[in-house]
């Protein structure tokens, strides 16, 4: 085994237990987001004016929370893994 095949091996225990904390955390983020997604479709419905408005900004922002929460911290810390090659995972 070379010396590149022996880091990837060490390195495969703090990539695995990325991957199964993304997987475990994906749950519980969508759970609390469409809970709240549900919340701003009720006020968008019964709500007028500003409450409309807010029950709007409000769903912008949990898709954009949503897209932030997946992709862009996956792809760092991704990014990370590919740089630094870390053996354990810093708690």
């Amino acid at each position: 085994m070379n010396a590149s095949a022996r880091r990837c091996a060490a390195a495969a225990p703090a990539i695995n237990a990325i991957d199964a904390g993304f997987s475990r955390a994906l749950a519980t983020i969508l759970d609390s987001n469409i809970t709240t997604f549900i919340a701003a479709a009720v006020l968008f419905y019964i709500g007028t004016g500003p409450v409309r408005g807010f029950a709007v900004t409000l769903g912008i922002g949990i898709i954009t929370t949503l897209f932030t929460a997946f992709t862009l911290t996956r792809l760092i810390v991704a990014y990370w893994v590919r740089v630094w090659r870390p053996r354990t995972v810093p708690i």
